[in-house]
């Protein structure tokens, strides 16, 4: 275990915007991206295919059932995605932030088989996405749906992407600059709002 990986290491890093990744060599990093991706929980963008998708109940959407199985599927190498910045030390790490219950999943099902999910942190009114997997075409796309609704239940006022890509650009997500990021973070974690 990564002796920086304590859960008061990882919560307080958090707090201040910052969150761990391993590199090749083993070792954890620390990023603080400038700019900044996050999801507008009020303008999260659902395409009329996915719409469709949700409207059939493929999938079986659960909460915190399976984090461990989760976040080692995240881990597992996939066709584009062959490096994985996800290890050892940081899969004990949220397995036991998640004991503690500040780490969440959210999870697919699909005939009794976790098909697809992801995994974050939850501090406040503050939700780090961190992670996501796919076996099952459009169960983790399901299962980020589920949790910004989730979360706007909840009266999340913050969920951060940390890194902009094609996939996430497409429900919304939109880069602003890192002192922007910590003024709506200090304001999220202020927000007494629970995960549930």
């Amino acid at each position: 275990m990564d002796q920086y990986l304590t859960p008061q290491m990882l919560l307080s890093a958090y707090c201040q915007g910052v969150f761990p990744m391993a590199h090749e060599d083993g070792r954890i990093y620390w990023y603080d991206p400038d700019p900044r991706a996050i999801i507008p929980l009020d303008r999260f963008h659902v395409s009329r295919s996915l719409e469709r998708t949700i409207r059939q109940h493929s999938f079986e959407i659960r909460l915190n059932t399976a984090f461990t199985a989760v976040i080692k599927a995240c881990a597992a190498s996939a066709p584009g995605r062959e490096e994985t910045w996800i290890n050892d030390d940081i899969i004990q790490a949220y397995t036991r932030l998640h004991r503690l219950g500040f780490a969440h999943s959210v999870e697919a099902w699909q005939a009794g088989e976790l098909v697809g999910g992801l995994y974050g942190v939850a501090i406040g009114g503050f939700f780090a996405g961190e992670s996501m997997f796919s076996t099952v075409t459009d169960s983790s796309k399901v299962a980020l749906v589920y949790l910004v609704e989730h979360l706007r239940r909840r009266r999340f006022r913050l969920l951060d992407t940390q890194f902009m890509t094609e996939h996430l650009r497409r429900f919304g997500a939109e880069e602003i600059s890192a002192a922007e990021y910590r003024q709506r973070l200090g304001q999220a974690l202020l927000t007494s709002a629970t995960f549930g």
